[in-house]
């Protein structure tokens, strides 16, 4: 590895990992938000989602401007964003500044997320990609999980606030790494932003998950439900008619025509529903069901976050034996099979009882995460990564909001005082999930090809 490659892999793990520490670590700090700052769970939602709805309506829109006015350009401007967003969070006097706040960090994350990827696949061939990505999935699913802990310390440390805080000194720390060392780079061929397919697709995507975000609080029935699916259904319909006709399009639609690239694009949103949205309610059932404090809730799902990190790790260095068409199935099943495994949890269970099914998991996600990137990157020229990889994190994001949406409605409409009603709907929770990633784990050995991968692809040049 080179010492570019090095630091252009240590800016870009560091600037994911802040990211998706900020997808967990605020499901730790409700409680204390809404005391703080006067608001009920139906607003305090809005500050995890919120945060995932601004990512999934703009991720790929970011992903196209990375390939067209530099990687590194949005990379850095992305940080500078999410520091001034994290700031805005930190000193929200009302939850109505904070969700915008987190919104805002949300758009931010968007243009880093999108250009990040690309910035390892301009810099990263063959198996030093795998590599690259393996070392840049553990770094998702140790962010993934450490997150609870690391806003459980915080938030019984310091308050709240310090999450954000400490969100504005990492982003502000990677910002001269970015400009000093990471290489610029665009798509040389192409002309100009697809203004259209950027506002017919932001806004599907938006009016989509808003509904179904809020469709169990407002009613499945309500008109303001019903519009909003009814014009994003328009909307996205919309966008592919633009696609076709559009002569440099923001998404290239034939990438759909690569079997992998499509089975990548649907598994990653099934996996991410499937994980993060159990993954909430297991944490607000330890905190509330259970009475279990935000650093002790922390630590009991810590294991998660060592065995994804181990076999990410891993799973990039010896991608070659374990190629992505057997990864990726197996990772699924392991996922599915440490659902199960955590079923049964009652308000005074030990730790220790769900600890095999959190092992299970979280070596599911080490092989499933990296390799499901892998695929999405793998098939495409590196010309297209930034299309590529904001495709991939629009879907993943917006499988994170259908996952809490549509899981969010197995919960009784009261659950306070009542843990035994909350962990019958944790195991039902956990059986729908685990149901999920099963059928993950068919369409990824359907649909993922190892003939479908660019054997080496040429990075884009500055």
């Amino acid at each position: 590895m080179t010492e570019r490659q090095r630091w252009t892999l240590l800016v870009v793990c560091l600037a994911t990992g802040v990211l998706l520490l900020n997808v967990s670590a605020p499901s730790v700090t409700l409680p204390a938000v809404g005391r703080d700052l006067g608001a009920d769970l139906s607003v305090l939602q809005w500050v995890v989602s919120g945060y995932s709805l601004a990512l999934a309506a703009t991720l790929l829109t970011a992903g196209t401007l990375a390939d067209l006015v530099g990687r590194r350009r949005m990379f850095v401007g992305g940080l500078a964003g999410f520091a001034a967003a994290s700031v805005l969070c930190a000193v929200a006097p009302s939850a109505l500044v904070l969700i915008a706040g987190r919104a805002t960090q949300g758009l931010a994350g968007a243009v880093l997320l999108s250009s990040s990827l690309a910035l390892l696949a301009q810099d990263f061939t063959g198996t030093a990609r795998a590599g690259a990505i393996g070392i840049w999935g553990a770094t998702v699913a140790a962010a993934f999980a450490v997150g609870p802990l690391e806003g459980g310390l915080l938030t019984e440390s310091f308050g709240w606030r310090a999450i954000y805080a400490l969100d504005a000194a990492v982003a502000l720390a990677c910002l001269p790494v970015a400009v000093r060392r990471l290489r610029e780079s665009r798509d040389p061929d192409a002309e100009g932003v697809d203004w259209w397919g950027t506002v017919t697709l932001s806004s599907g995507l938006f009016l989509g998950v808003f509904a179904l975000t809020r469709g169990d609080v407002a009613g499945w029935g309500s008109g303001l439900i019903l519009a909003s699916a009814a014009g994003a259904a328009l909307l996205l319909a919309a966008f592919v008619v633009v696609e076709r006709r559009e002569r440099e399009p923001m998404l290239d639609l034939g990438l759909f025509a690569i079997p992998t690239f499509t089975g990548a694009s649907v598994v990653v949103l099934v996996m991410a529903a499937s994980t993060f949205g159990p993954f909430l309610y297991l944490t607000l059932f330890l905190l509330d069901g259970a009475g279990t404090s935000p650093t002790a809730v922390g630590l009991q799902l810590l294991p998660l976050s060592g065995a994804a990190l181990v076999v990410s790790v891993l799973g990039g260095r010896y991608a070659s034996v374990l190629p992505v068409r057997v990864a990726l199935p197996a990772g699924q099943l392991l996922c599915a099979t440490g659902l199960l495994a955590i079923r049964g949890l009652e308000a005074s269970s030990s730790w220790t009882v769900m600890l095999p099914g959190l092992l299970l998991l979280g070596v599911g996600i080490g092989l499933a995460n990296p390799a499901v990137t892998y695929a999405a990157l793998g098939v495409v020229p590196a010309t297209r990564s930034g299309m590529a990889s904001g495709v991939n994190n629009t879907f993943r994001q917006v499988g994170i909001a259908i996952g809490i949406a549509v899981l969010g409605t197995l919960l009784p409409a009261r659950i306070d005082g009542d843990p035994a009603a909350f962990a019958d709907a944790l195991d039902q929770i956990l059986l729908v999930s685990a149901g999920v990633a099963i059928a993950g784990a068919a369409l990824a050995a359907t649909l993922v090809r190892q003939r479908d991968f660019v054997t080496d692809p040429v990075p884009a040049g500055s």
